[in-house]
């Protein structure tokens, strides 16, 4: 074989396989990248050879170009970082956790605030109940109230930290 064949059928291989070739990558990576993923494919192909070894070569370039696609999502994950502009103008951005930080101070002080404005009797239901773990029974004994007794006071208790959640927006 001279060394123009291998190039005369990767030229008819490119013409009759070039508009397949070239939909498939724009469908998955646009109208951008879809010819320079296209030249590669060609490239490579001609690099290794493998032009004459091949029995179907529709089916090769397809295996070729998922392949393809496989190797740029794994360059572009490994690759992928977080890119800003330096601009000493600007605050840097704050990670979440710093916000849900921020939201967990605010809410456990509308907490706070909520059950201290309970009536004695109902915050310690609320407390006993809610932070001891201790169920209704358990606190209906030790308070000497009924099972009914303590399903008021609990009720009266979440009604009002939500009604306090919901004036400041907070969601429960």
């Amino acid at each position: 074989m001279t060394r123009s064949e291998p190039n005369d059928t990767l030229q008819r291989l490119y013409r009759a396989e070039h508009g397949r070739l070239l939909r498939y990558f724009r469908t998955r990576v646009g109208r951008e990248e879809a010819p320079d993923l296209l030249q590669e494919m060609f490239t490579r192909l001609l690099r290794n050879g493998a032009l004459e070894r091949v029995d179907n070569s529709s089916a090769y370039l397809s295996r070729c170009a998922h392949n393809l696609l496989i190797e740029r999502w794994q360059r572009m994950r490994r690759e992928q970082r977080l890119f800003l502009p330096i601009d000493d103008d600007r605050d840097a951005p704050l990670p979440p956790q710093q916000t849900w930080g921020i939201e967990e101070i605010d809410a456990r002080r509308i907490y706070r605030k909520t059950v201290l404005a309970m009536s004695p009797k109902t915050r310690r239901v609320f407390l006993m109940h809610r932070l001891a773990g201790k169920t209704y029974r358990d606190i209906a004994e030790e308070l000497g109230l009924s099972e009914k007794g303590v399903t008021h006071h609990m009720t009266r208790a979440l009604a009002r930290c939500r009604k306090a959640a919901v004036r400041s927006n907070w969601a429960l």
